[in-house]
C-alpha cells in the first residue's frame, strides 16, 4: 500500500523524535497555531491535544490550516534535509568539483548517512549525483558548438576514454558519433527530483526522461535508429518550452503543459497515453480502470506494458496509475520519485 497510517500516540511520538521516516507521509495540523507541518519540523512541541494528523497536505488544507513557513510542508521532501540543502547548494556552487567522501566529512557530514539520505530522496548517491554535474557542463559545451576534448575538460575529465564512457552509458553513443547539424537535440534540464534528459526537434518534445533511467540508453538508441543517427546537443525552442512549464509545475503554481508532443508507439501505446492525459493532478487511477476507459477492459497488462514504454515523463502521466490494491507498481523513473510526484500534485487537488 502507499502507506499504512500508524496511530495518533505513534504519530505524536514520531513529532517529538522529529522521525525522518514519516516525512512527507504524515503531517500535523496545530489548532492552536492554525498551522501545519511536516513531522520533523524543528519549530518547538506542541501539546497533544492541541495536534491532529493528516495522511496528505490536501487534507491537512481542507481542515482550515496554513502550511508551517519554517519546515515548508508543499515544498519536496528534499527540501527540509539540511543535509540535502547544504550539500547540494555546495555543488551548486562548486560544479567542477572532483567530490569525495572525504570532502563530505570534512563538512562535518557522515557519509554513509549522506549516501543513503541522497539515495532515499533522489535514488542515486551525492558522488554520483556529482559526477552527472559535470557529465552536464559537457553537454553545455557540445551544445555550443564546442569540441569534444574541450567538453571532456570542462566536464571534469582528465581521461578521454573516461568521459566517452561516462556520455555513452547517459546518452547510449559517445560524443564523437553526434550528429554535427541533428535533426533532434539532446539538452539537459534540472529538477527538484533530479536531472532529466529533454530530445526534441524544432517544433515538438520528442523524449523527456530522467538522467538516470536505467532503460534511456535504449529509448536514444530508438530514437537515433529513427531519424537514421540525425541526433546530437543543443536546445530547441520546445525544450525551452518545457523547462519553463516544469518550474512552475515543480514550484506548485501550475499543472499545465503545453508543449507540443511527437509520440513514438503504435496505435493502441498512443491511446493509452492518451488515457493518461486526462488523469488530473492529484488523481490517480489503476490499470484495469484504465483498459476499461479505452475500451479493452480484458488488456490490463497490455496497458501496464504501455505504461511502461512512455518515453515522456510527467507531461504523460503514468506515474498516476498505480495497483488495484493502492500500492506503488512499477516507474521507471524510481518508485521514490512515483511518491514524490504524487505528494507534489496533492497541493493541485487542494485548490
Amino acid at each position: 500500500m502507499l502507506f499504512q497510517t500508524p496511530n495518533d500516540d505513534t504519530l505524536y511520538q514520531a513529532l517529538l523524535d522529529r522521525d525522518p521516516s514519516f516525512d512527507g507521509r504524515v503531517y500535523v495540523g496545530v489548532s492552536s497555531t492554525g498551522i501545519f507541518c511536516r513531522l520533523t519540523c524543528p519549530a518547538r512541541k506542541p501539546k497533544r491535544q492541541n495536534c491532529s494528523f493528516y495522511p496528505e497536505v490536501a487534507s491537512a488544507i481542507a481542515a482550515g490550516f496554513r502550511p508551517c513557513k519554517r519546515c515548508k510542508p508543499l515544498a519536496p521532501e528534499a527540501n527540509g534535509d539540511i543535509t540535502i540543502q547544504t550539500l547540494t547548494k555546495a555543488l551548486e556552487e562548486n560544479p567542477a568539483h572532483r567530490w569525495s567522501e572525504g570532502d563530505v566529512a570534512r563538512m562535518g557530514f557522515d557519509p554513509s548517512t549522506v549516501r543513503r539520505a541522497f539515495k532515499r530522496q533522489f535514488g542515486i548517491t551525492f558522488l554520483e549525483m556529482a559526477r552527472l554535474s559535470r557529465l552536464r557542463d559537457g553537454f553545455t559545451t557540445l551544445s555550443g558548438g564546442g569540441k569534444v576534448i574541450e567538453a571532456q575538460l570542462d566536464a571534469g575529465y582528465s581521461s578521454p576514454s573516461a568521459f566517452r564512457t561516462a556520455f555513452a552509458k547517459l546518452l547510449g553513443l559517445a560524443p564523437g558519433k553526434l550528429a554535427k547539424d541533428p535533426m533532434l537535440k539532446a539538452d539537459w534540464i534540472d529538477t527538484p527530483l533530479g536531472a532529466m534528459i529533454a530530445v526534441s526537434d524544432n517544433t515538438a518534445l520528442h523524449l523527456l526522461e530522467f538522467a538516470d533511467r536505467k532503460a534511456l540508453p535504449a529509448e536514444l538508441k530508438k530514437l537515433t535508429k529513427a531519424v537514421k543517427g540525425n541526433i546530437g546537443i543543443g536546445r530547441s525552442a520546445p525544450t525551452k518550452q518545457v523547462e519553463e512549464e516544469l518550474k512552475r509545475f515543480f514550484a506548485g503554481t501550475s499543472d499545465q503543459f503545453n508543449t507540443p508532443l511527437v509520440l513514438h508507439g503504435s496505435d493502441f501505446t498512443k491511446n493509452v497515453w492518451d488515457a493518461l492525459r486526462t488523469i488530473p493532478a492529484g488523481h490517480t487511477k489503476s490499470y484495469s480502470d484504465l483498459a476499461k476507459e479505452i475500451g479493452r477492459p480484458t488488456a490490463t497488462r497490455a496497458v501496464a506494458r504501455a505504461n511502461g514504454a512512455n518515453q515522456i515523463a510527467i507531461l504523460i502521466p503514468c506515474h498516476r496509475v498505480i495497483g488495484a490494491d493502492g500500492s506503488l507498481t512499477g516507474y521507471g523513473g524510481g518508485l521514490w520519485r512515483k511518491q514524490k510526484l504524487i505528494e507534489l500534485e496533492q497541493q493541485y487537488l487542494a485548490r
